[in-house]
């Protein structure tokens, strides 16, 4: 893992389809996404001293186009919590997505037993997500997912180890906007704030994490420089 300079942010891309091909036309809308996404990323980068983000490889094999990016959060200089969001896109919108963009989270904190103990847990771990995307986002549609609490017990020459808990959450959306669904023919992506999607997943990393959430409005101050020493975001 190393430091490397914040990328330029991507400029939209005009949807003139006239004279482009549906494979151009698509690209050019990922593009927009990403650029989102990745803008989203880069504000709370700057807004949690407790993220630290990192690109990773996309899944390929869920939709034709994706981007994906960890993150790892850290208290009294351990590593407290983990996840992971991917951003799908397929311009044929597939039933079930509400449009042409699905998000896809993993989740996994360690807890104190209280909390491993409490037969609310998974409710309340949902609720954390459900909670964020209601008071960031536009809109969202679809979500779904599973939540796990883990223990893990030493035997052996681990018997004296005391017993560790965690929280596992598994979970996807689709970012919408008020009105009719996206579908094919509609693939700008400029309604659906992916950059709000992106702070509600972290509302709800840094929930499971036990850390306080943002204020609603919170936004990071215009950096200086351009440079890596001014970049709280970290890729490979």
């Amino acid at each position: 893992m190393r430091s490397a300079d914040r990328p330029a942010r991507k400029q939209p891309v005009p949807h003139d389809t006239s004279q482009r091909s549906d494979e151009e036309v698509a690209e050019a809308a990922f593009g927009s996404a990403v650029a989102a996404f990745q803008a989203g990323l880069e504000d709370q980068g700057a807004l949690r001293a407790e993220f630290t983000f990192e690109d990773i490889p996309a899944p390929k094999r869920l939709a034709p186009f994706a981007t994906a990016t960890s993150a790892t959060v850290h208290r009294d200089g351990a590593d407290i919590a983990w996840g992971r969001l991917v951003l799908l896109y397929d311009p044929a919108a597939p039933e079930g997505w509400l449009g042409c963009y699905r998000l896809v989270s993993y989740l996994r904190a360690e807890i104190d037993p209280e909390i491993a103990a409490d037969p609310m847990l998974g409710q309340v771990g949902w609720t954390w997500l459900i909670e964020a995307l209601d008071a960031r986002t536009p809109g969202y549609g679809a979500p779904s997912g599973t939540v796990t609490r883990v223990t893990t017990e030493g035997f052996g020459g681990k018997e004296e180890e005391p017993p560790a808990h965690g929280y596992e959450q598994r979970a996807s959306w689709s970012p919408t906007v008020p009105g009719p669904a996206l579908g094919p023919g509609d693939r700008d992506p400029a309604g659906l704030d992916l950059a709000a999607h992106v702070t509600a997943w972290c509302d709800s990393l840094a929930a499971a994490a036990g850390l306080p959430p943002l204020a609603l409005g919170a936004h990071a101050l215009p950096a200086p420089g351009r440079g890596a020493e001014q970049r709280q975001r970290r890729r490979r």
